[in-house]
Protein backbone atom coordinates (compact mmCIF):
# COMPACT_ATOMS: atom_id res chain seq x y z
CA UNK A 1 0.00 0.00 0.00
CA UNK A 2 2.74 2.26 0.10
CA UNK A 3 2.61 3.00 -3.47
CA UNK A 4 -0.16 4.82 -3.47
CA UNK A 5 -2.51 2.00 -3.51
CA UNK A 6 -6.30 2.02 -1.73
CA UNK A 7 -7.44 -0.35 0.01
CA UNK A 8 -10.72 -1.60 -2.10
CA UNK A 9 -13.43 -0.92 1.11
CA UNK A 10 -11.87 2.29 1.07
CA UNK A 11 -12.57 2.98 -2.59
CA UNK A 12 -16.27 1.61 -1.92
CA UNK A 13 -16.83 4.36 0.83
CA UNK A 14 -16.81 2.28 3.56
CA UNK A 15 -14.75 1.90 6.62
CA UNK A 16 -12.89 -0.86 8.14
CA UNK A 17 -15.29 -1.83 10.70
CA UNK A 18 -18.11 -1.75 8.15
CA UNK A 19 -16.19 -4.00 5.79
CA UNK A 20 -15.51 -6.18 8.44
CA UNK A 21 -18.54 -6.56 10.10
CA UNK A 22 -20.51 -7.43 6.41
CA UNK A 23 -17.56 -10.24 6.01
CA UNK A 24 -18.52 -11.47 9.67
CA UNK A 25 -22.19 -11.55 8.70
CA UNK A 26 -21.60 -13.74 5.56
CA UNK A 27 -19.33 -16.09 7.36
CA UNK A 28 -22.32 -16.62 10.03
CA UNK A 29 -24.83 -17.22 7.68
CA UNK A 30 -22.65 -19.82 5.90
CA UNK A 31 -22.38 -21.70 9.34
CA UNK A 32 -24.92 -25.25 9.45
CA UNK A 33 -26.66 -26.17 12.61
CA UNK A 34 -26.27 -26.59 15.54
CA UNK A 35 -23.31 -23.91 14.80
CA UNK A 36 -25.13 -20.91 13.59
CA UNK A 37 -28.12 -20.55 15.74
CA UNK A 38 -24.96 -20.44 18.71
CA UNK A 39 -23.06 -18.14 17.00
CA UNK A 40 -26.20 -15.91 15.93
CA UNK A 41 -27.11 -15.89 19.84
CA UNK A 42 -23.16 -14.82 20.92
CA UNK A 43 -23.63 -12.33 18.30
CA UNK A 44 -26.47 -10.19 20.24
CA UNK A 45 -25.02 -7.28 22.23
CA UNK A 46 -26.79 -5.18 25.39
CA UNK A 47 -25.72 -2.60 26.96
CA UNK A 48 -27.12 0.49 29.47
CA UNK A 49 -27.32 4.13 29.14
CA UNK A 50 -28.05 6.55 31.76
CA UNK A 51 -28.67 10.45 31.98
CA UNK A 52 -26.73 12.45 34.30
CA UNK A 53 -28.50 15.14 36.39
CA UNK A 54 -25.98 17.18 38.61
CA UNK A 55 -23.33 15.10 38.53
CA UNK A 56 -25.24 11.98 39.12
CA UNK A 57 -26.57 9.00 36.95
CA UNK A 58 -30.12 8.51 36.84
CA UNK A 59 -31.85 4.91 36.26
CA UNK A 60 -30.38 3.10 33.95
CA UNK A 61 -32.08 1.48 30.37
CA UNK A 62 -30.83 -1.26 29.10
CA UNK A 63 -30.59 -1.29 25.25
CA UNK A 64 -29.67 -3.47 22.29
CA UNK A 65 -28.03 -3.13 19.09
CA UNK A 66 -29.18 -5.90 17.38
CA UNK A 67 -32.57 -5.99 16.19
CA UNK A 68 -35.47 -8.22 17.61
CA UNK A 69 -36.64 -11.53 15.61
Amino acid sequence: MSSGAVPFWRSAGMTYITYSNICANLVRNCLKEPHKSKVLAREKVHFAVSKWVDGKPQKATIRSDTPEA
